[in-house]
């Protein structure tokens, strides 16, 4: 039996759409290996939001021709959409596959020949193209689902390339919503994360919407949990927010992309909201719930922005009830305005600004998880495990760690936060627990 390897490179939309591709392998007679093994093909399913993403691909790529020569190797994602040449040029790469071809990979592998040259199959994006199906389950060691329910965007924000490697926005209808939803429910599958390009944006041109598509999906038996991965500022209304807080399925975990505190800048990056916007939208949920986790996306070193610019970003967030932070440095993408823009920052610069809000980070995280020591939360422990622990996360999203039993595995169990260790919550339980 052929072996298949998997390495997935970026956002959890990309993880859930690893999941499809393997479970189609998996339906046309191969075993599922870990990707540091030796294996008979390869996929990466690749990234490219920032010019990072695209060295590790081509770092990736080049770590598997070193460990398996002869191994048949295929990319697939945004950046093969973007640039299929330059992925076919890497010594090794025998297929490349765009956006839309990589839900139809089974229509390759009966032709995995490695003798011939790289073969490129990436069509140009339309309106019309196909949604493609995606959430993680059956062939993952997981205990939490991600479900696709959008994908592309019509946003266009001057930085970011998503709108033309995945195309405009389009939903899954709520029916076939439900339909996967329940599957995964059938299936033992306690938490749902509901994953998109722009999430925020579900179903508007289908006569839908996420408030719509939350209501039915708490009435689904089996789902204990509901998590949005992501939404935009502009797009998470008051009711919105009231929905997702009175409701115990719904997780009160919101991660919110402020890209810049800098009204300047944020002008400059076409995004749809101010400073003071954002400001108003986490103040709110804070009033509404203090235990709410709030995560948010900064991108610093944008063309133009001044030592003035980032000091606006840092005390925003330095005074906002943030929980923690995604820091990203900016890079030039080919084919997006701001990589015209005049104004460029210099590297040492971004990076020295990506090293403070990252400090600033974890301040912000240390603090939030301390409103927690001593108290009783609940966690959803996965089943990975290691060196005798199981890990799980809270509602609001708490990564928590105790002592590894078989029997808190895919359960929601009650435990108390005895110490905080980096990044992860330290938590003890009762020993009734443990038995049960």
């Amino acid at each position: 039996m052929n072996k298949v390897a998997f390495y997935t490179l970026g956002c959890k939309l990309n993880f859930a759409e690893t999941s499809t591709i393997a479970r189609t392998f998996l339906e046309n007679g191969f075993s599922i290996t870990k990707f540091e093994d030796k294996s008979d093909v390869y996929v990466i399913n690749t990234c490219t939001v920032s010019q990072r993403a695209d060295k590790e691909c081509r770092k990736i790529i080049r770590s598997i021709i070193r460990r398996s020569p002869k191994a048949y190797v295929i990319v697939t994602g945004c950046y093969a959409q973007l640039r299929p040449e330059e992925i076919a040029s890497i010594e090794g790469v025998d297929l490349v596959l765009g956006t839309t071809e990589k839900f139809n990979i089974q229509n390759y592998l009966p032709n995995l020949d490695k003798s011939k040259s790289p073969q490129i199959y990436v069509s140009e994006l339309s309106e019309n193209n196909d949604f493609g199906i995606a959430y993680s389950g059956d062939v993952d060691d997981r205990t939490r689902a991600f479900l696709k329910v959008q994908d592309g965007c019509d946003f266009n924000c001057s930085f970011c390339t998503i709108p033309l490697a995945r195309g405009d926005s389009r939903s899954l209808p709520i029916k076939s919503v439900l339909q996967q939803a329940r599957y995964l429910a059938d299936r033992g599958y306690k938490e749902i994360v509901l994953s998109g390009v722009n999430v925020g944006d579900y179903g508007k041109k289908d006569g839908e919407n996420l408030q719509m598509l939350l209501k039915s999906l708490v009435q689904i038996e089996g789902i204990e949990r509901i998590r949005i991965s992501s939404i935009e500022p502009n797009l998470l209304s008051t009711d919105l927010i009231n929905f997702i807080l009175d409701n115990e399925k719904l997780c009160n975990h919101f991660h919110v992309p402020l890209q810049s505190g800098s009204n300047e800048i944020l002008k400059m990056m076409r995004r749809r909201y101010t400073a003071e916007n954002y400001q108003n939208l986490i103040n709110d949920i804070n009033r509404k719930d203090p235990n709410a986790a709030v995560g948010a996306d900064v991108i610093v070193g944008f063309p133009g922005e001044t030592e003035k610019h980032f000091l606006e970003t840092y005390q925003l967030l330095l005074d906002l009830p943030v929980s923690y932070l995604h820091v990203f440095t900016y890079s030039e993408r080919p084919n997006t305005p701001a990589a015209e823009f005049e104004n460029r920052v210099e590297p040492r610069i971004r990076f020295e600004r990506n090293r403070k809000l990252r400090l600033l980070s974890k301040k912000k995280k240390t603090n939030f998880f301390s409103k927690f020591l001593n108290k009783y939360v609940q966690v959803l422990f996965e089943s990975n495990h290691e060196d005798g622990y199981i890990y799980g996360f809270t509602r609001n999203y708490i990564r928590v760690r105790t002592e590894y039993s078989e029997n808190l595995v895919n359960k929601i169990v009650p435990v108390q936060i005895i110490s905080i260790d980096d990044d992860v919550c330290v938590a003890s339980l009762q020993s009734e627990i443990l038995t049960v």
